[in-house]
């Protein structure tokens, strides 16, 4: 259907051939490899729209695989992710609207673009926050994703008439299912204005009527917005959650007014989501939370234990996923590299999550916690550690601990201890020292100035012993 629509934005619709257009003519500006072999990488840093599509469509088409940074990113971290992945060089808005302008001139069509990609080549690189104290790139092949995108589509039937809303960061899953879910199925992507994005519910629900959005993906605290409002846009029926923990508050009263409502989990590491719950229909387990329900089209999952033994039904083990989802691993070799392991009992490669579950009754599972100290905030995986480590590369920071803590919501939060090296330190400066090498939402909402850090008669640090900075919950951003 190269006519229908691919991509629309408020004033502007895109086709998908129109699509397909511009990333020929993006691709035809590539520069040449420098005769090295081996996979390619290729940098995005763009605004989010159609260029920006196409521009990854582009990098695709040419056999390479994307990496992508959010312009506002702090420099120091988008330069680090892309020298790792080693990028050949870094697509921007300036460079797409050189080609656009470039192809237009030369007023002729474009040729077709080879079909050089490959099921086993890399499609992306996503980086996520690494108990390394710097960030870890994961690597996902073209065989997830279209797995994935084939399991969006036979869960939620997504096709032609379909709108999904573009509201994430590029550098997340749910980017990748909002984009390749959709496309690869024949639907459109509404893509609002950055000040839209950044703005309030009601400006975001204004664009989605406008536009006939049909299914929108986040994180559950915009359900927990939408929930608050008196209606939403008649248009939608499927709301997906991801990213965090989905309570029956958050939807109570989404759940009376008509849209299908999903809760789903899965780690970058097994490409965007290895379950799906409907929660719309079912109650809220005892604690107010929802199961993240069975596992997909192309994945298995199985609960097990210290000895990577299957635990019984209603027994507490690790969430472990297989099949199709399983990325390559990571960009090196860092420590978590040891988490995709093969499977004893059949000899199969899986990601252990490092997250603790059970299997219910029916086939659903519950999602417990993370076995370590990684935490959620806002959606996002946080390394406290990773966070740590900035922290005590300060100037003005002689010692710093980071450690989570949850408000009674549930929701987590960072608070930063720290012995100053002088007495007139400046809080202002250690902020805007972690804003500069870490995103925003890693920053730590609170710090305690501390005459000294406790320790253990082992000379580690007790954690134990460090003052509880108690926060109120009721709040989503």
């Amino acid at each position: 259907m190269p006519d229908a629509v691919a991509v629309v934005e408020d004033g502007r619709k895109v086709s998908f051939a129109g699509l397909d257009r511009m990333a020929c003519d993006i691709m035809a500006a590539f520069p040449g490899r420098d005769g090295s072999r081996g996979e390619r990488f290729i940098g995005l840093v763009m605004e989010h729209g159609a260029e920006m599509i196409a521009a990854m469509l582009a990098i695709l088409k040419s056999g390479a695989a994307y990496v992508p940074a959010e312009i506002s990113l702090p420099p120091a971290r988008r330069d680090y992710m892309m020298e790792t992945a080693g990028v050949d060089f870094i697509i921007t808005d300036d460079f797409v609207r050189t080609a656009l302008e470039k192809a237009g001139c030369a007023g002729k069509e474009p040729d077709d673009a080879p079909d050089s990609s490959v099921p086993e080549g890399v499609a992306y690189v996503l980086f996520t926050s690494g108990t390394t104290g710097k960030p870890k790139g994961v690597v996902v092949e073209n065989h997830s994703v279209v797995n994935y995108a084939d399991a969006f589509r036979m869960e939620f039937k997504t096709g032609a008439g379909d709108v999904m809303l573009q509201n994430s960061v590029c550098s997340f899953d749910i980017f990748v299912e909002e984009v390749f879910a959709t496309l690869l199925n024949g639907g459109a992507l509404a893509i609002p204005s950055r000040e839209i994005r950044e703005g309030d519910v009601d400006g975001l629900m204004a664009f989605v009527e406008r536009h006939g959005v049909t299914q929108i993906s986040g994180f559950p605290y915009l359900l927990a917005e939408m929930n608050e409002m008196e209606t939403i846009p008649r248009s939608l029926r499927l709301l997906i959650s991801g990213g965090d923990v989905l309570r029956e508050s958050y939807i109570d009263r989404l759940r009376e007014m008509g849209p299908m409502i999903y809760n789903t989990y899965g780690p970058s590491e097994t490409t965007v989501c290895a379950s799906y719950c409907r929660c719309d229909n079912i109650r809220a387990l005892a604690d107010g939370t929802f199961p993240v329900g069975r596992e997909i089209h192309g994945v298995q999952i199985m609960i097990l234990d210290e000895n990577l033994k299957a635990v019984k039904p209603g027994k507490t083990g690790e969430i472990c996923i297989f099949g199709e989802g399983v990325s390559r691993g990571y960009l090196g070799n860092p420590p978590e590299q040891e988490n995709f392991v093969v499977y004893p009992a059949t000899g199969e490669r899986m990601y252990r999550s490092g997250d603790l579950g059970y299997l219910l009754q029916g086939g659903n599972i519950g999602f417990l916690h993370r076995k370590d100290a990684q935490v959620m905030i806002l959606g996002k995986r946080v390394e406290p550690g990773e966070v740590e480590n900035v922290l005590n590369t300060s100037p003005e920071v002689e010692r710093g601990v980071v450690c989570p803590f949850a408000d009674d919501n549930g929701l987590a939060y960072l608070v930063a201890y720290f012995v100053p090296r002088k007495s007139n330190f400046s809080l202002g400066n250690i902020k805007r020292w972690l804003a500069s090498k870490l995103t925003d939402f890693m920053v730590p909402e609170y710090f305690v100035a501390m005459r000294q850090i406790p320790v253990t008669v082992r000379g580690k640090v007790d954690r134990e012993a460090l003052p509880v900075v108690l926060k109120e919950g009721g709040g989503f951003r």
